[in-house]
């Protein structure tokens, strides 16, 4: 497209075919296919007239719907917003459009970005490619969804607690977490500043790594680091617990590849990252979200105060809320909590990583992302593993949350498919090594091979 041997209109005109033919998936929000061809035309306009075509030229991206875009509704997925249209966009998507790219539409999502499953009352459920009556994991469903469907190449995502990584996981993508404060997030419905970050959703590393370029400016080439000699972590006592068998086989049977291509995995453990994740995790989001939404609704113009947005949300969001976040709920984390959160267990826990990436030598921590692949949809209270019954959020989740509490850099890389549906592993590195880990991200890619498209 930046020759010209390819419109950016003829490639916006095959995208939303693909959007048209896939629309089961329900992976959008909002979609409209004149803006999306006008903006395609002016891009053309544009070379034709002699200007210098951005990295991005051309190439429409799904946008998760809890990102400010001035020509799109961000609603958040959740009902009080489905009017609210920002006046400007959010500074990644100010960024993305410098370097040419397109908006194609909002994505749908867990509302709130509260969840897992982006199975969503007002919007309705997004779908899994790979197999329709499956989660695709959230928050960021919808952008997962349309990457993996061909939809897109590369989309924007958000991850507080593994909302870029799970749908990402599920639906046999690459995701990629950076080090939290990488990549601006305001113009976010946020969770909390502590953890917030966006994020990009692909299907290659390369692609993962053009998105990096942009948004930090640095076009040195990022060269797929060797794995003969790579000290890779694993953490057995944590992050290999209760697989799903066909999981534990497949990250044995990816492990035992990396091995082959000379990495050398690295056993040891990191004692007291348990009690720390449940001293934080938990505690921070559901203290900070009162406040960091609040600020949000008010800051953008929305007209609407939490209590609003609560009392128009759907009922599980509801029930969260005012048990967990609002003022005299049950559940609600007091500030003595809070503060030892945020001021105690927090450091400690970053200061264990930094320990452990000291003491062992390894250049990342490898595991499966997740305990499962994707559960059924509406299969979010226990899932079933070697007969027995595990929480769905510690099926889903517990492998995600300490790299996201901690803030280091994470990128999700498929593995293979069992009945059908994509394992992942997860690499985490130390804070700060987000080029490093991408290179590392390369090989692993290589490594590992590519997932056969689906179906839809």
């Amino acid at each position: 497209m930046s020759r010209g041997e390819l419109s950016a209109e003829r490639y916006a005109e095959a995208l939303l075919a693909r959007c048209r033919s896939a629309h089961a998936l329900n992976a959008f929000i909002s979609l409209e296919p004149p803006r999306v061809l006008e903006a395609a035309r002016a891009r053309d306009q544009e070379r034709h007239a002699g200007a210098k075509p951005g990295p991005l030229f051309g190439l429409p991206m799904p946008i998760k719907d809890s990102v400010n875009t001035k020509d799109y509704p961000t609603t958040g997925g959740t009902p009080a917003l489905r009017e609210f249209r920002p006046k400007e966009d959010a500074p990644v998507v100010e960024a993305l459009r410098a370097a040419g790219a397109i908006v194609l539409g909002k994505t749908n999502l867990h509302e709130l970005s509260f969840g897992w499953t982006s199975n969503n009352p007002a919007y309705g459920a997004v779908r899994n490619p790979y197999g329709l009556e499956h989660i695709p994991g959230g928050s960021s469903g919808g952008t997962a969804a349309a990457i993996a469907a061909r939809l897109a190449p590369l989309g924007i995502a958000e991850d507080t607690e593994g909302s870029i990584r799970v749908p990402a996981a599920f639906c046999g993508i690459t995701g990629f977490r950076p080090t939290t404060g990488r990549y601006a997030t305001q113009g976010c419905i946020p969770i909390s500043p502590l953890f917030d970050q966006v994020g990009p959703h692909a299907r290659t590393v390369q692609d993962l790594i053009l998105f990096d370029s942009v948004m930090v400016d640095d076009w040195r080439p990022v060269e797929a680091a060797s794995l003969r000699g790579a000290r890779l972590g694993v953490v057995r006592d944590y992050w290999f617990t209760n697989l799903d068998p066909e999981v534990e086989r497949l990250t044995s049977q990816a492990l035992a590849r990396l091995e082959c291509e000379g990495a050398v995995i690295v056993e040891s453990e990191l004692p007291g990252l348990a009690q720390l994740i449940k001293l934080v995790t938990n505690r921070v989001q559901n203290h900070d979200v009162r406040s960091a939404l609040a600020r949000y609704l008010n800051e953008y113009g929305t007209g609407l105060s939490i209590d609003d947005v609560v009392r128009q949300a759907s009922p599980d969001i509801q029930k969260i809320f005012r048990n967990d976040v609002m003022p005299g709920g049950a559940n609600v984390v007091s500030e003595s909590e809070y503060s030892a959160a945020r001021d105690q267990y927090l450091p400690a826990l970053r200061s264990l990583y930094q320990e452990y990436f000291a003491r062992t030598g390894v250049t990342a921590i490898v595991f499966p992302a997740t305990l499962v692949p994707a559960p059924l949809i509406g299969q979010d209270t226990s899932v079933d593993i070697g007969g027995r019954s595990i929480a769905f959020v510690t099926a889903v989740a517990r492998n995600i949350a300490p790299g996201s509490t901690s803030g280091i850099p994470g990128l999700v890389i498929p593995a293979g498919l069992t009945r059908g549906l994509p394992v992942a592993l997860e690499i985490d590195g130390p804070a700060g090594s987000d080029r490093a880990l991408l290179a590392l991200g390369l090989s692993v890619e290589r490594a590992l091979g590519p997932l056969p498209a689906p179906r839809i």
